[in-house]
């Protein structure tokens, strides 16, 4: 079976951040699996017969991938700047 070894150097602030993202990909496929697949549906049966404007449309749409990523612990700040 291959096998890949990935080094880091974490006194490098340039390798620490590749680290720090490295260990969230899962976290991160799993989000973007649960934004892809699920959140189009969730949003439509929670908007539908409400009256509202695109702006609160929108609000909604953004607080919903938000509450995914916190769903599987990603703070964007902390693995991107």
């Amino acid at each position: 079976m291959p096998k890949a070894i990935l080094e880091f150097d974490l006194n490098d602030a340039d390798d620490y951040m590749a680290h720090k993202r490295m260990i969230k990909a899962d976290d991160l496929a799993g989000a973007i699996w649960e934004i892809v697949h699920n959140t189009k549906k969730g949003l439509e049966w929670s908007m539908d017969g409400k009256e509202m404007d695109k702006y609160d449309a929108l609000y909604m749409v953004f607080d919903k991938i938000h509450d995914i990523l916190e769903e599987h612990h990603i703070n964007i700040d902390e693995i991107y700047n």
